[in-house]
């Protein structure tokens, strides 16, 4: 099983509203890709499997985050537009586009840096 550390997302919002740089805050886990069944998402856009978008539990929408492939250390930026992922231990769905950019499919380690 793939270990999972994290620091309080809360605290990403905490920090951000109050001046401070959320560079430096980071995440690990799983990231798995999304299953689009077409629709919208939770931020009210249209699901676009060829964006490099993504569902994230708490960070706001609009966030701008790099994603890293610790197998291959293969990195994208994403933008947060959904909620998700909702099962445990993983901590991002990206869209198909995001996991080619990465290099996976299915389920891969990755670290979160938000920018």
């Amino acid at each position: 099983m793939i270990g999972k550390s994290i620091l309080p997302c809360a605290l990403c919002v905490v920090f951000s509203g109050a001046g401070f740089s959320t560079a430096a805050l980071a995440e690990s886990g799983v990231a798995s890709v999304y299953a689009y069944k077409g629709g919208k998402t939770a931020s009210g856009e249209r699901a676009e499997p060829g964006g490099l978008t993504a569902a994230h539990k708490t960070l706001r929408f609009g966030t701008m985050v790099q994603v890293t492939n610790k197998r291959n250390g293969k990195s994208v930026t994403v933008r947060i537009n959904d909620r998700g992922p909702f099962i445990r231990g993983r901590v991002i769905d990206v869209t198909p586009a995001g996991a080619r950019a990465l290099g996976f499919s299915g389920l891969a380690p990755v670290t979160l840096a938000v920018r």
